[in-house]
């Protein structure tokens, strides 16, 4: 009786250009996430060109989406390798709502920051248009027109 030899089918890779096109980046930023770690090629085609797994294709994919989010290359760097480390990816995900806990309040503070900066602006335009009125009467017709408009302007910021 012969002993059935399991089958080696080719491993689907991609290309950088064909990931490239696929997730709209560079080349260019495929290589640099290879020189930093997170993604490894495969150099063993006849050619020398780079060619990646469907892992490196899906991580890649992590990337990007964690790089929308906030996340340090460092950060996602911890994130990745955790998934080799722990089958369960349970790991994996507690880190990363970890980082992502603290990216969402970090956006808080961010926006309470610009929602002050907004009223400060508006304060601003208002104590200006003020000061700009005082002396509308000497001012051409089309002066006077950008003042009314600008009043509407910040009147429309302020009911907001």
């Amino acid at each position: 009786m012969r002993a059935e030899m399991p089958s080696k089918e080719p491993i689907q890779t991609f290309t950088i250009s064909e990931l490239a096109n696929e997730f709209g980046i560079t080349p260019r930023a495929i290589r640099y996430y290879e020189e930093v770690g997170l993604l490894a090629s495969l150099r063993n085609s006849p050619t020398g060109h780079r060619h990646y797994t469907a892992r490196d294709r899906g991580r890649l994919k992590l990337i990007l989406r964690g790089k929308r989010f906030g996340y340090s290359l460092a950060e996602l760097s911890d994130i990745l390798n955790l998934y080799d480390a722990d089958p369960t990816q349970k790991k994996q995900i507690k880190r990363t709502l970890e980082y992502g806990i603290r990216h969402i309040q970090e956006i808080d503070e961010r926006v309470e920051e610009l929602q002050e900066l907004r009223r400060e602006m508006i304060e601003f335009a208002m104590s200006f248009l003020k000061i700009v009125a005082e002396g509308e009467d000497d001012e051409s017709e089309e002066v006077q027109a950008y003042i009314k408009g600008a009043r509407s302007i910040v009147r429309t910021f302020r009911s907001k």
